[in-house]
């Protein structure tokens, strides 16, 4: 059979929903580039706008597909900060346009690179004219060709923990010695990022998740045909500031690919690396210094210890022929915390004092994110979405999660494993619980990074273990 004819036939396979003779449960992947055509761009993940000049490595929307002959679900990564919704919606739309997938059946996710293009405005940063349509055309393209390109396959779940890497930033402080917020309040409890072993340091003021969960696909001759791993760790940096790259989320999916899928044709071996919960975890042992590392050090060496982790845990995995697929998704609406009038005429006044001239300090920048958010309606609406893989569950919630939120889904969820991809169908800052929010620091200072209602957190667990319990009816 020739490709065109191959291709022509999983898209009729995708339309009918009918399973091919080879098997019931069927896998497709594939990696679509999504580099910036034109540089300089700007990048997302600064509080002042940075320029990308140059490719370090290439950016990628990783589709994973899975199909029972019943329901499709398909898993799409980009190696993005972070990715508005609107943009994701309409991918959505034209997925389900083109070849009838549906598109509440699709997650779509950030990794949380800090140095890929901007597809949304972020503090200073905004889009360029090109790249969004660039980034949803990649989407697209990754869905549709992981769909027609189907192969029998088996599906596992496993896991083990890698608790290296992984440490909460937001620290408890001896009194007095956090610095005012931004506003020019000391009523922090807790410092985000404090210097590296301070005689002031207490305590972190949260946990950590080491796991490291893998959803596997593997074909019935027993080759490894896709990884789709979850670990809650922040990106971790140390890459020049004029630099494209996926940071360690791009740099496992090449070490796997080295590893699992040396020899195999293009794209037929998959990894991705989805980011779990952590909104307020990074790499920083901050009890003691490390030394200076080259640039992408760290991230070779995360990805790494990341990757072997993931190669143990696929030794647990069982696996099964066929498995029950279903999603579910709720659109919830939620308060915005707005300025007060009063918080508004100062942050006009610092602005009016600043004109002309580049917004560099805290109290700046965040008089002009005042400014913004102050035009923002009174709620938003958000999707939350949960998905059953045989008896696995996964959740999709579209903000920076604090961990201790992932962890109480993980351990109330009626499936087993369960584990969630955050910044996944839209974005809508960070998620503390509202007991951070009492404490404050950055994660809760009021932007457009961190604008949900103090009670977000609730609401969204509450819904979140609401569609797990709906898809984990047989």
């Amino acid at each position: 059979m020739n490709r065109g004819m191959s291709w022509l036939l999983g898209i009729f396979f995708v339309l009918t929903g009918t399973a091919l003779a080879e098997g019931t449960f069927r896998v497709g992947t594939w990696a679509e580039d999504i580099s910036p055509s034109k540089l300089p761009i700007s990048l997302a993940g600064s509080m002042t706008d940075q320029r990308g000049m140059t490719i370090h490595d290439p950016l990628f929307a990783r589709a994973l597909v899975l199909d029972n002959g019943q329901t499709k679900l398909a898993f799409v990564l980009c190696d993005s900060c972070m990715i508005p919704r609107p943009l994701m919606d309409e991918a959505k739309k034209r997925i389900e346009e083109s070849i009838g997938f549906p598109a509440a059946n699709i997650i779509v996710s950030a990794t949380h690179s800090h140095s890929c293009p901007t597809a949304g405005e972020a503090f200073q940063s905004s889009a360029s004219p090109e790249y969004p349509e660039e980034l949803i055309t990649g989407i697209v393209r990754a869905v549709v060709k992981a769909a027609s390109i189907t192969a029998p396959a088996e599906i596992g779940f496993g896991s083990a923990n890698c608790p290296g890497e992984v440490f909460n930033r937001r620290w408890r402080m001896k009194p007095g010695t956090i610095p005012a917020d931004p506003f020019d309040n000391k009523n922090d409890q807790v410092q985000m990022n404090p210097p590296v072993g301070s005689a002031n340091l207490i305590e972190p003021a949260g946990g950590t998740d080491p796991e490291v969960s893998v959803l596997v696909a593997r074909s019935p001759e027993g080759a490894v045909r896709a990884v789709l791993a979850n670990y809650s760790l922040h990106y971790v940096g140390g890459i020049p500031a004029n630099a494209i790259s996926a940071d360690y989320f791009g740099e496992y999916a090449r070490i796997m690919t080295s590893r699992l899928g040396a020899g195999k044709k293009s794209n037929a071996f998959l990894a991705m690396l989805t980011n779990g919960t952590s909104g307020d975890i990074n790499k920083i042992n901050f009890r003691q210094a490390r030394p200076p590392m080259e640039p992408f050090a760290q991230v070779k060496h995360v990805a790494n210890e990341v990757a072997n982790v993931s190669e143990m845990a696929l030794k647990s995995v069982s696996f099964q022929k066929d498995a029950m697929l279903k999603s579910a998704r709720k659109e919830i609406e939620l308060g915005v915390r707005k300025p007060s009038s009063e918080d508004l005429a100062r942050a006009k006044k610092i602005l009016s004092e600043s004109e002309g001239k580049p917004l560099t300090t805290l109290a700046q920048i965040y008089a002009r994110e005042t400014v913004l958010l102050a035009d923002y309606p009174d709620t938003v609406k958000l999707w939350i979405q949960a998905v059953r893989v045989g008896s696995a569950g996964i959740v999709a919630i579209p903000c920076e999660v604090f961990t201790e939120i992932g962890l109480e889904i993980k351990a109330k969820s009626p499936l087993q494993p369960t584990f969630t991809i955050e910044l996944a169908n839209g974005y809508n800052g960070y998620l503390p619980t509202p007991r951070q929010h009492e404490w404050g620091g950055y994660e809760t200072w009021r932007a457009r990074s961190s604008y949900l209602e103090k009670d977000a957190s609730a609401k969204i667990v509450d819904a979140a273990l609401e569609l797990l319990k709906e898809v984990a009816r047989d």
